[in-house]
């Protein structure tokens, strides 16, 4: 579908990928400049570059383009499964592997390696998450469930509502931190500034992030965070609300800090109820190596 705006007296010397920000709600800032790379956005006609200065009365017409159509294959990536039975099993994600299949990654995720490993999931989410009951960020390594069938998922996603699945997660932050306990109760939402981070806003929804001190460095500490709710990239937009931000971390970290390769966060542990069985399980792995050479390094 093709829209048309004429540029008025007010949005003069806007730059064009601003100014169709402001009219796309639903599209981030970067998706537009892509857009405009592609060549779906015209002004008078012409094509133009992302840092093309709007001028009065200048008709700018684009494209929204299609959805791309995603074709998920089942692909033969190793998996470090944890536990496993006919209903469910617990995997420890890598660092660096995105958990579902997107746009710009179609091969190579958990999913993929999950409809090789396994002769059936869930499809309680979209086509494109069968057995995701709840995800981790591509650079956080460590513990997720996986559904093998919609009641076990309907039931763990019940239990996530209710609170009742415990995750704990470790971490590398920025910072002293004077405490040994503290809890986080700040909502989380889009940023209204950048489109594709979260940050904590005044109408953002409900989150409650628990730390606890294991250890101080010099400049740095290492910390457990049990999560309460589970928002998108909550620990990382949390931890540096109040400060102290993960290590490594690209998109809520300083500018000056330590190259690991992502944010140094691990989800280090998880226990839960079996939904058939209504037995207690519960869950540790050891962050991985990078994670330990790290605290080791501080401790040097």
């Amino acid at each position: 579908m093709t829209q048309q705006h004429s540029v008025t007296e007010t949005e003069a010397n806007t730059r064009i990928d601003k100014l169709i920000s402001g009219m796309m709600t639903d599209a981030s800032r970067s998706e537009i400049q892509a857009w405009i790379a592609d060549g779906h956005v015209h002004v008078n006609g012409q094509r133009v570059k992302a840092n093309y200065k709007c001028h009065t009365g200048d008709v700018v017409e684009w494209t929204v383009p299609e959805p791309e159509t995603l074709t998920i294959e089942p692909e033969n990536i190793p998996l470090s499964v944890v536990y496993e039975d006919s209903d469910l099993l617990v995997v420890n994600k890598p660092k660096g592997m995105v958990v579902h299949p997107s746009a710009g990654h179609q091969h190579g995720t958990l999913v993929n390696a999950l409809l090789h490993h396994c002769e059936s999931l869930s499809h309680v989410n979209s086509e494109e998450r069968p057995g995701i009951v709840h995800r981790i960020d591509k650079d956080t390594s460590g513990l997720l469930i996986v559904a093998k069938n919609d009641q076990t998922h309907i039931s763990l996603a019940e239990q996530l509502r209710t609170k009742d699945i415990d995750r704990r997660y470790e971490a590398i932050v920025h910072g002293l931190i004077q405490h040994e306990t503290g809890l986080i109760d700040a909502p989380i939402g889009r940023d209204p500034n950048d489109r594709k981070k979260m940050g904590v806003v005044n109408n953002g929804r409900h989150a409650v992030t628990h730390f606890r001190v294991l250890n101080r460095y010099r400049g740095f500490t290492h910390v457990e965070c049990e999560l309460e709710t589970g928002r998108t990239h909550q620990i990382r937009v949390h931890m540096k609300y109040i400060g102290f931000p993960i290590v490594g971390d690209p998109k809520y970290g300083q500018r000056k800090t330590l190259d690991v390769g992502g944010q140094a966060l691990h989800a280090k542990s998880l226990s839960f109820i079996h939904p058939t069985t209504n037995e207690q399980l519960q869950f540790e792995v050891e962050a991985p190596s990078y994670f330990q050479e790290l605290l080791a390094q501080l401790e040097r």
